[in-house]
C-alpha cells in the first residue's frame, strides 16, 4: 500500500474506538487545494472553452490588426545649462528635489498640442494627403472656405500627429525618448525626428523669448525711471535756487560718481566747518601762549629758556666776557683811570644793556603772542556765532531739500542697476542658451511593435483564464449540489457512514460478482459503519433518499446480502409502493402477492417472499401496487408488522420510497430504529437533501447518517485513486 494510502483516515475509523478525538484544525470553510482542484475538475469543460476562445479570438484579431512601427529619437535635458556670460540665468535655478518634476514637465511639453503643430508645420503634413488620408479624400466640404479648410486639415493633422506620439521619461538619467508610431515605418522616422529636432528649437525659442522680453521690459523701466530721476532733480535744483542752498562743488561731483545722492555740505556748512576749525586752533593757540605768558610774566627776562637759549645772546655773553677777560688783564696792569681800562667797561656795560633790552624783548614777544592769540580767538568766535545763526537758518530750509534728494538719489540707484542688468542681457542676447540638445536622431524600423503574437496571446490567454475562472465561480456559487464527504457532513449536519464508488451499469454488474472489487470492499465498510451507528439485536433499519435513482435500492440489497454473509438472519423488505426495484435487482419478476398483501394480511409471509435468495436472507417484494399506500403505511398494520418480524430475524432492512413529494418515508421512519440516507454525489442538491432530512426528524426519525454514493473523488477535489487506495491493500504484493 502507497505511503498516501496508509495515510489517509477511513471514513469507518470515526465509529471505532477514539474516534472522538478526531482532528477539527482544518475548518471546513477555508478554501483549500481540493477544493481548487475539484472546481477544475467540475469546471473544466467552460474553462478549457473559455481559453481556447480566448486564444482563438486572440489570434484572429493579431493578423487582423493592421502593424504599427515605432521609431524613437533622444534628447538631453540638462536643466542647469551652462551659462557663458551674465544675463543668461533668466531661468530660476531647479532645486535637486524638482528634477523629477522638471522631466515631467518636458514630457508634456513634447506631448502638447501646440508641438504637434510645430510638427505639422514643419513637415508641411496639412499638405500631405497620404498623411491625413480618408480624412480629406473626398475633398472640400462644400460648406467651408478655403481657408477654414485648411484650418480644419491643420487641426486634423496635428490630432494625428499628437495620438502617435509618446514619451519615456526615465528615473536614472536626464535622456528623453521621443517615440512615435504610425502604419508607415517612414514616416514614423520622419515625425519621430521632426518631434526632436522641434523640441529643441522651442527650448532654445523659449530662451530668446525670455531674453527679449527681459530687455524689452528693462528698456520700459529705463525709461521710466529716467523721466522719474529727471523731475525729481529739476525740482531739487529748483528748491535749492530758490531757498539758495549751494552745494559743494567737490562733494556733488563725488555724489555723482557712486550713484547716489548729489546732496553734499552746502557752503555754508563748509563756512561752519571751516570757522569751526580755525576758532578751535585759535582757542588752542590762544591758551597755549596765555599758560606761557602767565609762567614766564614773574620772570626776570635773562632768566628765561628763550632767552637763555637765543643765539644772538649767547653771542652777546660770549662778547661780553672777552671784553671783562680783557678788563681784567688790563686792570692788573693799568689803573680804572686808564684810557683802555675806561673804554673796556664802557663796552661791558654797552653789552649789558644789549642783552636787557633784547632779554625784554623777547619776554615781551611772548606777551605779545599771548595778546595776538587773544584777539583771534575772539574774532572767530564772533565769526562762528554769525556762520552758525546761518546755518541754523539753512537747515529748516534743508530739510525739504534732502526729501527731494533723497528721491533723486534712490531713482538714481535704481537706474544704474536696471542699466547694469540691461548691459548683461543685451550682452547674452546672441548666445545660444538652450539647455536642451538631440542626443540620438531616429531609425527607421525593420519590423512592426503591434501586432505582437505572444504578447496578444499571453493577454488572450490571462484574459481567458480570468473570464473562465470568474464563470466558473459564479457556477459553482448558484450550484448547491452535494460533492464530497465533507460537504455531506458539515452542510447536512448528519455523519457519513460511507461512499461507494461511482460505476457505469457493466461496472456495477461486474463487480457486484466479485467480492473484493470496490464497490464490495465499500459496502462492507458501510455495513461495518451501519454496525456501530445502529447497535443493539433484532433493528430495524430504514434505507431512503431524497429522490429517486440515487442508488438506495442498491444499498439495500447489498446491504442485505452483506450481513447474510455473516450468517445473521436478515429481511429486505421493499416498501418502495410507488417504483418498487428490489425484485428486478435479484433476478426475478415482480409477483401479484408482496408487501401489501402480507401487510393486510392476505397471505402469510412466507408465501410472499422471493425464491431463491442467499441463505440468511428473505427478500418481500412489492406484489400489486396499492390505490392508497398512505393510509395503509399510517395504519397499525405496518407497526404490529415489524413487532412480528423483530424477534424472528436478526436484522430487518426496508427499503422505502423518495421523501420528498411523498409521505411514505416519513411514516416507515416512526417505526424504525435508525434511517441510513442515501445521498448521490454530485446530484443531489443541497437544499432538497436538507428538506428531506427536516422531513425524516419531524416525523420523529432518528437518522444514523448518510451513504455518499456514485461518488467521484475528482468531482470533489480529491486524487482519482482516492477511494481505492484503502481496498488495494490486500491485491498489492509487497516488494
Amino acid at each position: 500500500m502507497t505511503e498516501a494510502a496508509s495515510n489517509r483516515a477511513s471514513w469507518t475509523d470515526r465509529y471505532l474506538p477514539g474516534a472522538g478525538e478526531a482532528d477539527h484544525s482544518q475548518p471546513a470553510g477555508l478554501i483549500n487545494l481540493s477544493m481548487i482542484r475539484g472546481l477544475l475538475f467540475r469546471q473544466r469543460i467552460i474553462l478549457t472553452g473559455v481559453v481556447l476562445a480566448a486564444l482563438v479570438l486572440g489570434l484572429v484579431t493579431t493578423l487582423l490588426t493592421k502593424p504599427i512601427y515605432q521609431s524613437t529619437a533622444t534628447v538631453r535635458i540638462d536643466p542647469d545649462g551652462a551659462n557663458i556670460v551674465q544675463g543668461q540665468d533668466l531661468a530660476p535655478t531647479i532645486a535637486t528635489n524638482e528634477i523629477d518634476r522638471y522631466m515631467k514637465t518636458q514630457g508634456s511639453v513634447i506631448m502638447s498640442q501646440r508641438m504637434a503643430f510645430r510638427v505639422v508645420d514643419s513637415l508641411k503634413l496639412d499638405q500631405n494627403d497620404a498623411f491625413l488620408g480618408k480624412a480629406v479624400s473626398e475633398g472640400k466640404p462644400a460648406e467651408y472656405t478655403a481657408k477654414q479648410w485648411q484650418t480644419m486639415r491643420r487641426e486634423m493633422a496635428a490630432g494625428m500627429v499628437q495620438g502617435g506620439v509618446g514619451v519615456d521619461i526615465p528615473i536614472d538619467n536626464r535622456v528623453i525618448s521621443i517615440n512615435y508610431s504610425s502604419g508607415d515605418p517612414t514616416m514614423a522616422k520622419v515625425i519621430a525626428d521632426a518631434y526632436a529636432d522641434n523640441f529643441v528649437q522651442e527650448d532654445v525659442r523659449r530662451a530668446l523669448e525670455a531674453n527679449t522680453y527681459a530687455q524689452k521690459y528693462l528698456q520700459e523701466q529705463i525709461a521710466q525711471i529716467s523721466a522719474k530721476l529727471q523731475d525729481a532733480e529739476m525740482a531739487a535744483n529748483a528748491y535749492a535756487k530758490s531757498n539758495r542752498i549751494v552745494s559743494s562743488p567737490l562733494a556733488a561731483a563725488s555724489g555723482d560718481k557712486a550713484g547716489a545722492s548729489s546732496a553734499g555740505p552746502t557752503i555754508t556748512v563748509a563756512n561752519l566747518a571751516s570757522v569751526n576749525g580755525n576758532y578751535t586752533q585759535a582757542r588752542a593757540q590762544r591758551i597755549a601762549t596765555e599758560q606761557r605768558w602767565a609762567a614766564v610774566s614773574g620772570m626776570p627776562a635773562l632768566q628765561l629758556p628763550e632767552v637763555q637759549q637765543n643765539s644772538a645772546i649767547q653771542n652777546l655773553y660770549s662778547e661780553r666776557g672777552k671784553v671783562i677777560t680783557q678788563l681784567s688783564e688790563l686792570r692788573q696792569r693799568y689803573g680804572d683811570s686808564y684810557p683802555q681800562v675806561k673804554e673796556a667797561k664802557a663796552q661791558v656795560a654797552s653789552l649789558d644793556a644789549q642783552i636787557n633790552r633784547l632779554g625784554s624783548d623777547i619776554k615781551n614777544s611772548i606777551r605779545d603772542q599771548y595778546q595776538i592769540a587773544l584777539r583771534q580767538e575772539q574774532a572767530l568766535s564772533g565769526e562762528l556765532t554769525k556762520v552758525s545763526d546761518q546755518t541754523l537758518d539753512e537747515q529748516d530750509r534743508r530739510v525739504r531739500f534732502n526729501l527731494l534728494d533723497r528721491e533723486a538719489g534712490a531713482l538714481r540707484t535704481q537706474l544704474a542697476a536696471l542699466l547694469e542688468r540691461y548691459n548683461q542681457i543685451s550682452s547674452a542676447a546672441n548666445v545660444r542658451s538652450g539647455s536642451i540638445s538631440k542626443l540620438d536622431a531616429a531609425t527607421q524600423p525593420g519590423s512592426p511593435v503591434t501586432p505582437n503574437l505572444i504578447k496578444n496571446m499571453l493577454v488572450a490567454l490571462i484574459m481567458g483564464v480570468a473570464v473562465a475562472v470568474i464563470l466558473a465561480v459564479l457556477r459553482e456559487a448558484f450550484d448547491d449540489r452535494l460533492r464530497s464527504s465533507d460537504d455531506v457532513e458539515r452542510k447536512l449536519g448528519v455523519p457519513l457512514l460511507g461512499f461507494t464508488p461511482y460505476l457505469s451499469s457493466e461496472e456495477v454488474t461486474k463487480q457486484a460478482q466479485d467480492p473484493f472489487s470496490s464497490l464490495m470492499e465499500s459496502y462492507s465498510s458501510l455495513r461495518t459503519s451501519i454496525d456501530f451507528a445502529i447497535t443493539g439485536n433484532h433493528r430495524v433499519i430504514q434505507i431512503t433518499s431524497s429522490q429517486p435513482s440515487e442508488g438506495k435500492s442498491l444499498t439495500s440489497s447489498v446491504i442485505a446480502k452483506k450481513y447474510a454473509e455473516l450468517g445473521r438472519k436478515t429481511l429486505l423488505i421493499d416498501a418502495d409502493l410507488r417504483k418498487p426495484t428490489i425484485a428486478h435487482l435479484f433476478g426475478s419478476k415482480r409477483s401479484s402477492i408482496g408487501f401489501a398483501e402480507v401487510l393486510l394480511g392476505d397471505v402469510p409471509l412466507a408465501d410472499a417472499l422471493l425464491k431463491n435468495t442467499p441463505d440468511s436472507l428473505d427478500v418481500l417484494p412489492i406484489g400489486s401496487i396499492p390505490t392508497n399506500p398512505v393510509e395503509l403505511l399510517s395504519s397499525q398494520l405496518l407497526s404490529d408488522f415489524i413487532a412480528r418480524c423483530r424477534d424472528e430475524y436478526s436484522l430487518i432492512i426496508i427499503d422505502s420510497s423518495p421523501v420528498m413529494g411523498l409521505a411514505d418515508a416519513p411514516l416507515i421512519s416512526r417505526h424504525v430504529d435508525g434511517v441510513v440516507f442515501i445521498v448521490e454525489a454530485n446530484r443531489s442538491q443541497f437544499g432538497q437533501t436538507k428538506a428531506a432530512i427536516r422531513r425524516l426528524r419531524n416525523a420523529g426519525a432518528r437518522i444514523a447518517g448518510a451513504v455518499l454514493t456514485k461518488y467521484r473523488s475528482a468531482e470533489a477535489g480529491l486524487s482519482y485513486d482516492y477511494i481505492y487506495n484503502y481496498y488495494s491493500y490486500g491485491s498489492k504484493t509487497e516488494d
